[in-house]
């Protein structure tokens, strides 16, 4: 007898859905049975992800999360195609490795803070915001949101990403609280340094490889590593677990 899928039958919204961790998300939430929403910003990876996945099982969107019409609008369409929302993994975010400087807090433009703050912290809560009325009149819901095992280092060079990830366990916390009444669960996964990038360059490659060396697990995290945490997290195997963070990187932290 084979076992049930995990998330049979349930509608989950998975934002920057179109590449990296993200797209990982996506088809291993199709793989369990559920139907899934990639949204992301370059509408066209969006497109291509739905696509792979095939079927009636995903919807691409191209979403702005920093926006909250944008991320209305991504909750409304969910609406009309499925007809629920059940799940969403907050996973949009500006990048610590690629897309933003690496330099002293004094270094850091105040425009680099505004556009690393309205994505990584201000789109968690926009897109929250967008869900979180269909998850209260349904009395259920998972929402899981993507921070990073920065917060728990302190890591150097980086202080804007690191903050704003510090900040999503934060509103993790409290957004559970809040939720928790209306039987909607809030957790935080925390990855550690991920070869996410589609074609890694030689410099990231190397990047990557110097986060092994402390880790309990010493090798590359990549993110098929980051799927069964956030399966579980939205499945109703996690029924009981609200308000928690899992850190997800090999032993790299310890807590």
């Amino acid at each position: 007898m084979e076992a049930p899928l995990l998330l049979d039958g349930k509608v989950a919204i998975v934002t920057g859905g179109g590449h990296g961790i993200g797209k990982s998300y996506c088809k291993a939430i199709a793989q369990e049975g559920g139907r899934v929403v990639v949204a992301d910003v370059d509408g066209a990876a969006a497109d291509a992800v739905a696509e792979e996945i095939g079927g009636d099982q995903a919807l691409a969107m191209q979403t702005d999360v920093s926006k909250l019409a944008s991320c209305q609008e991504m909750a409304q369409r969910t609406l009309d195609r499925f007809g629920r929302i059940d799940g969403l993994i907050n996973n949009a975010s500006i990048f610590a490795t690629i897309a933003i400087s690496r330099v002293g807090f004094q270094e850091i433009s105040e425009e680099e803070w505004d556009r690393v703050m309205s994505v990584n912290l201000k789109g968690v809560w926009l897109a929250c915001r967008a869900v979180a009325p269909t998850m209260q009149e349904q009395q259920s819901g998972s929402i899981v949101n993507i921070s990073s095992n920065t917060i728990l280092s302190g890591s150097p060079s980086r202080i804007h990403y690191v903050a704003s990830k510090a900040g999503v366990f934060g509103f993790t916390r409290v957004l559970a609280r809040e939720l928790g009444p209306y039987n909607i669960r809030v957790n935080t996964i925390a990855p550690g340094s991920t070869l996410s990038e589609e074609n890694p360059t030689e410099d990231v490659l190397k990047l990557r490889q110097r986060t092994v060396g402390g880790r309990a697990l010493s090798r590359i995290e990549r993110p098929d590593d980051l799927v069964g945490s956030a399966l579980f997290l939205l499945s109703d195997l996690s029924s009981f677990v609200t308000g928690q963070m899992l850190s997800v990187d090999g032993g790299d932290t310890l807590h």
